[in-house]
């Protein structure tokens, strides 16, 4: 028997080990943020279960409201936001929460406050949930200056403030990919263990790749710029074989494949929605985020995207940036 290979299988690194271990690394921490954690792990696990059995409990199909961005919500976008608006209140660590499925920024009762706030797309790509394509969960966490006289101001920060960020996926497995700012690892559900196991350790997304990423359904509506870069994507100029086009239409599982894969992902601004349409706080901050630390870029167009962005709306959830591209470097 080769007990090296079974020790190797069986000394299993669980995403709450892993946590642990990043929280030793700096001895002033008090367990605050690896408890935030854990309660946004659980509130995934809770998700992945309901969208397995989404079709067997009668989840599936539209719960007859719409979201603060006007778009239809599905039965599970309501029941996964109140998982993880319940999830990270109790969790005790939290002050004040931005959902994209609530109009105002939720503020924690007092009593319950801690020191980071929030921003999270409980179900990211909802659209899809009826036809079985991968949907996922997208965060990212700051901390506040005073959790005792938080506003609006702590909500409104640049990427660059942000402590943590990730996304969980749940298709043919649920994956949970995060990083604390060391670096970029991503979990496995190992559903007969109930843990999120490490699988994907140290992502770096190939500083090459084959793929880009976009909805040419909108070609027509591009700028100038945009339809030319897409083009040479398609007809290369230098002789290069052409890049493979390859869109989901779920950011979580667009963006999963490019870090993995390598390659392109874009969401242009075009002349029908000429802000863009991926959402600032918890859809472009953390996975710029993540890209970055993976040894990718994310930008506008025009800068990098964590760059301090000029918030004017006093409504933070309904501001929209011209997200470009994210893309390697």
């Amino acid at each position: 028997m080769d007990h090296a290979a079974e020790a190797q299988r069986t000394d299993l690194m669980t995403i709450t080990r892993h946590v642990l271990n990043e929280q030793s690394r700096h001895p002033e921490s008090r367990g605050d943020f690896t408890i935030l954690l854990s309660h946004i792990v659980l509130g995934c696990k809770f998700v992945a279960a309901a969208v397995n059995k989404a079709g067997l409990a009668k989840l599936i199909g539209l719960a007859g409201e719409t979201n603060v961005q006007g778009e239809e919500q599905k039965k599970l976008d309501v029941l996964s936001n109140e998982v993880f608006v319940k999830a990270l209140v109790s969790s005790g660590r939290t002050c004040v929460l931005v959902s994209e499925e609530n109009e105002e920024a939720i503020f924690v009762d007092p009593a319950l406050r801690g020191k980071y706030c929030v921003c999270f797309d409980p179900l990211d790509g909802s659209s899809n949930i009826d036809c079985g394509v991968s949907i996922g969960t997208i965060f990212g966490i700051y901390m506040v200056k005073d959790k005792d006289n938080v506003t609006l101001e702590d909500v409104l920060q640049p990427g660059t403030n942000m402590l943590a960020a990730g996304y969980c996926m749940y298709g043919s497995s649920c994956t949970l990919v995060l990083s604390t700012g060391n670096g970029v690892n991503g979990f496995t559900l190992d559903p007969s263990l109930g843990e999120f196991i490490l699988t994907h350790p140290n992502i770096k997304i190939p500083r090459k790749g084959k793929i880009y990423s976009v909805n040419e359904g909108n070609a027509k509506n591009w700028d100038g710029p945009t339809a030319k870069f897409v083009e040479k994507c398609k007809y290369p100029e230098d002789g290069s074989p052409p890049r493979s086009l390859r869109y989901i239409g779920s950011m979580v599982a667009d963006v999963h494949r490019t870090l993995l894969y390598g390659g392109i992902f874009l969401y242009p601004a075009d002349q029908k929605s000429p802000n863009g349409k991926l959402r600032v706080l918890y859809e472009v901050f953390p996975m710029s985020f993540l890209m970055e630390q993976a040894g990718g870029q994310a930008f506008t167009g025009k800068q990098r995207v964590c760059f301090s962005f000029p918030f004017s709306d006093p409504n933070p959830q309904l501001k929209n940036l011209d997200a470009r591209a994210i893309t390697f470097a």
